[in-house]
Formats: C-alpha cells, sequence, structure tokens
C-alpha cells in the first residue's frame, strides 16, 4: 500500500473554507451559464424550428430525463461512498465500489436504450403527433438515447469527482459544453439544417464531454481503476441499502416536477409543450438560482442530528427557512406582476406562445416559492433521521400532482396542468413536511411562522403593490423589465433588513458579511 504522503488525493489536504468558495463559485456560474444559454437560445429555436418541431423537440426531451428514475438513488450513494472511504483512505474500496457500479450502469444504460427504441417506434400511439412528427420524433429520440445511454456508466466518473469534493471541476465541464452546445446549435440551425441535424450535433458534444469527465476523474485520483475483476457484491449490497429512499425521493421529484409535459403531449399535443415550455425555462431558473443555500446546510444537519445539538437544528430551520425565502420570495413577486411585460419583451409580440405563457409563469412561480420557501424544513428531515417518511410523502404528492394534472388539462388547459402542480405541493408543504420539520426540532409552529416566514413575506406584499402601480411605465424592452424587477428586489431587500427583522439579527447578519468580506482580503493579501 502506497504511504499517506503519496495519497494526494487524501482529506485533509485542501483549505475547507477554499473548497466550499470554489465549488459554491463555479456551481452558480454553471447555472448562469445554462440559465442564459437557454433564455437567449429558446426564441432562436422556436424561430428557426417552428413551433410544431421546437415543441416536438422539447416532448421528447422530457421523455429521456425520465430515464434518469433507472439510476435507482445509486447515483447519490455513489458519491457519499466515495467521500466516506476517501475520509478511511481505502483505495481498494473506492475502486470496488466505483467498478461495481459502473458495470451495473452500463446494465441498466442498454436497458434505458431498448426502451428508447420502443417508445421511439411507438410515438404516434402515446401521442397526439402526426405521421411525420412520428418519423421525426423517432430519429430524434434514437439519437437522444445515445447520449442518455452512455451517461449512466460515465456517471461514475463525475460521482469519483464529486466524492473527492471537486465539484469545480464538474462545474467548469458544464460551463465548457454548455457554451459548445450553444454555438453548435446556432451554426446548425443558422446553416439551414433541421431538427434532425441539430440533435446528432449537440449530442456529439455531449458524449466528447463524458470523456473530459473521465479524464478529470483519473486526474482527480490516479489511482482510479475500473475493473470488471473488482466488481464485488458486497459493495453492491452496501450502496444499495443507502439508495432505496434516495431513489423513492428521486421518483417522487420527478412525478412533482418533471411530467407535466408529457401530460401535455399526451392529452394536447407538442404545439401545447411549445406553449408551456418559456414558462417552465423561466421557473426552473428560479428553482436553481435560489435553492442552492440547503444543499450547502444538508451536512450541517446531519452534523447537528448525530451529536443531539437541537437547539442548532432549531436555528438552522429558523434562518435557513427565512433566507430561503428572501432569496425567492422577491422574484416570486417580480414574475407574477411582470411576467406579461417579460415575455412580450422576451419571445416579441407575435410569438403563438406569447398569451398562454403568461398565466402559467405567474401559477408556477407561486409553486416555485414555496418549494424554495420549505426546502430546508425537506432537508431537515431528510438529515436527520425521517427520510423515510419525507420518501412518502414527496411520492404521494407526484402522484397527486399526476391525477389533478390529469383531471384540470381538458376543462382548464394548460393553467389546470399548473394548478395541478401548485395545489399538492402547497397542501403537502403547510400540512405536513413544515409542521414535521417543526416537530423535528421542538419548535412550536406558530413561533416559526412568526420568526421564519412573516420577515420574509410582508416586505413581498409592499413591493407588489409597487410593482402593480408602475409596471406600466417602462419601454416594454427585456433590459427595462430587468431594471424594474432589480428594482422591487432592492426596495425588497431594504424593507427586510432594516424593518423586518430585528437589531439582533441585523447585527447578526452584518457580522457575517463583515467576516465573509475579512476573509477574503486576507486571502487575497
Amino acid at each position: 500500500m502506497k504511504g499517506e504522503a503519496e495519497q494526494s488525493w487524501a482529506p485533509g489536504r485542501e483549505r475547507q473554507i477554499v473548497t466550499v468558495a470554489r465549488n459554491v463559485s463555479t456551481r452558480y456560474l454553471a447555472i448562469i451559464a445554462e440559465t442564459v444559454a437557454g433564455m437567449v437560445m429558446l426564441p432562436f429555436n422556436l424561430q428557426h424550428l417552428g413551433i410544431a418541431a421546437y415543441g416536438l423537440w422539447i416532448l421528447l426531451g422530457s421523455i429521456t430525463i425520465h430515464f434518469s428514475v433507472l439510476d435507482l438513488g445509486y447515483g447519490g450513494a455513489l458519491v457519499k461512498f466515495m467521500a466516506q472511504y476517501r475520509a478511511h483512505r481505502n483505495a481498494r474500496a473506492l475502486n470496488e465500489i466505483a467498478s461495481t457500479l459502473f458495470f451495473v450502469f452500463a446494465g441498466i444504460g442498454l436497458v434505458a436504450y431498448g426502451v428508447a427504441v420502443i417508445v421511439a417506434f411507438n410515438l404516434e400511439h402515446l401521442f397526439r403527433i402526426t405521421p411525420e412528427q412520428a418519423e421525426m420524433g423517432k430519429w430524434v429520440l434514437l439519437i437522444i438515447a445515445i447520449h442518455i445511454c452512455l451517461n449512466f456508466p460515465f456517471s461514475v466518473y463525475g460521482g469519483v469527482i464529486s466524492g473527492f469534493q471537486r465539484y469545480d471541476q464538474n462545474n467548469m465541464v458544464a460551463i465548457v459544453s454548455t457554451t459548445a452546445i450553444a454555438v453548435v446549435n446556432y451554426v446548425v440551425l443558422r446553416a439551414g439544417f433541421g431538427l434532425i441535424a441539430l440533435v446528432a450535433a449537440t449530442t456529439c458534444v455531449r458524449i466528447v464531454a463524458y470523456f473530459v469527465y473521465r479524464r478529470n476523474a483519473y486526474r482527480i485520483f490516479p489511482e482510479l481503476s475500473i475493473s470488471r475483476k473488482l466488481f464485488c457484491r458486497g459493495r453492491l449490497r452496501e450502496v444499495t441499502g443507502f439508495s432505496i429512499y434516495s431513489s423513492l425521493i428521486d421518483w417522487a421529484n420527478k412525478l412533482n416536477y418533471q411530467l407535466d409535459t408529457v401530460v401535455i403531449g399526451a392529452f394536447i399535443g407538442s404545439g401545447a409543450v411549445a406553449v408551456w415550455a418559456p414558462a417552465e425555462r423561466i421557473i426552473s431558473g428560479t428553482q436553481r438560482l435560489t435553492n442552492q443555500l440547503n444543499g450547502v446546510l444538508f451536512p450541517a444537519i446531519v452534523d447537528s442530528d448525530v451529536t443531539r445539538q437541537q437547539q442548532r437544528l432549531q436555528q438552522i430551520l429558523l434562518v435557513g427557512t427565512r433566507l430561503s425565502l428572501v432569496m425567492v420570495v422577491p422574484i416570486t413577486a417580480a414574475l407574477i406582476l411582470l411576467a406579461d411585460p417579460l415575455v412580450h419583451a422576451w419571445l416579441g409580440d407575435k410569438a403563438a406562445s406569447v398569451a398562454g405563457t403568461i398565466p402559467i409563469i405567474q401559477i408556477l412561480s407561486i409553486s416555485v416559492a414555496i418549494r424554495v420557501g420549505n426546502a430546508t424544513g425537506t432537508t431537515i428531515l431528510k438529515g436527520a433521521g425521517k427520510h423515510r417518511m419525507l420518501a412518502f410523502v414527496n411520492l404521494a404528492t407526484g402522484l397527486a400532482n399526476l391525477a389533478m394534472s390529469i383531471a384540470l388539462i381538458k376543462p382548464f388547459g394548460l393553467p389546470g396542468v399548473a394548478y395541478g402542480t401548485l395545489i399538492p405541493i402547497a397542501l403537502a408543504a403547510i400540512f405536513i413536511v413544515y409542521p414535521a420539520a417543526c416537530r423535528r426540532v421542538g419548535l412550536p409552529i406558530a413561533q416559526a411562522v412568526r420568526h421564519s416566514i412573516l420577515p420574509a413575506v410582508w416586505p413581498a406584499v409592499v413591493v407588489g403593490m409597487v410593482l402593480a402601480v408602475t409596471r406600466h411605465i417602462s419601454s416594454g424592452t427585456l433590459l427595462a423589465v430587468v431594471l424594474q424587477a432589480s428594482g422591487g428586489g432592492l426596495l425588497y431587500l431594504a424593507l427586510f433588513f432594516a424593518i423586518a427583522i430585528g437589531r439582533r439579527d441585523r447585527a447578526l447578519y452584518t457580522a457575517k458579511v463583515v467576516e465573509l468580506v475579512g476573509r477574503r482580503r486576507l486571502a487575497a493579501a
């Protein structure tokens, strides 16, 4: 065995503050890159492909997203056990787990491609599309499924990188590949090619990125060895014991947040998917930008639970919920009040999807505010021994979402699907998850609401009234809408910091900001 001095991959060498800052900052850069690319390319693709082809593309992409449920929770378990055995400096265990899951994922990838083939040759029986769309969609889905198939085994390399706390490496690859895909997308459509050529070209870029992940994994963990001889059934049983409930939560999230497009395609058609897509793009981007805090809180929650620090769990629930709401509530208020000028400025007045997209954004923005605001409570339950209950609540919420969306789509159209998403999420958050989190940390619900929710919500009411009065005075350009929303956000922060919270909390937040700024200056010096 190599000596500890030679194990450059072992923990304890990196500075934790630098590691966290590096990982979080590059994660936000990746999110911004994906959001900007999506916002810029959506109207371009819609214009060059047309509503029917673009809606078909989105519909088929939403189908392949659901193949990730075949992960069976092993992706999250891989990261967990990589970090665990890295801490033990056990290279043998690391390679056994990586090799075992590589071959498990390779088999899952082949199954996924087989399912994709079956769906591809039966599209006209599953969705309301024309025979011409079914023929085009068949080839598009078969091409997309190639990168889905390869994603499973290659995800082992990304998991190794994440388990070694080098998220920044994955994030940088994501930024570069997102940019490359956007450039290839633009070039292919400007050259006059259609949807099939576009999907083939962007799929090639994604496959190249997989090999970059592989190279980075071997660079970060030089002793990495993926071999059939290292496949170990004992390791598979060990990992499976953790992955079961993780997979349940993942399946529930798919039902809650990613099945709406399939429902729309099945009951209305691909044209309606194109109307839904801009709203879904904005809402998913909002959630990703505002929900990064709770991933950082998870290790602290686990540590507090193990060491029985109940008071610390209470503070995490109160402060985490409040800060999560502070990040998402002003954006929600802006989306509700400025959805009309935003969509017209973004997509153009002539876009057929403008009128139908506006109410969807307004309804789903409330859903994402509840989801992000309740994320700390969800993380408390997941990290403090209530993950089984959380898994079954999420699963029930997802099934209710699916049932309500199907029931409401005929009488109410696309807004009915949005309400089918909002209502179960709101009921589960308000009446089950948040009260359960309060009970877990030993806080009365009324006290938790008074200290964590009300201070973050009432300033948004004032901002909403201001935006309602002023939303018609801007020039209507995208820049004007962004500036107006930013002004509302600054007003919200001023009200929150100066009035909504007390002197003690203001002093605490100020001290933390000064501490972070001081550390950065010290590091620079």
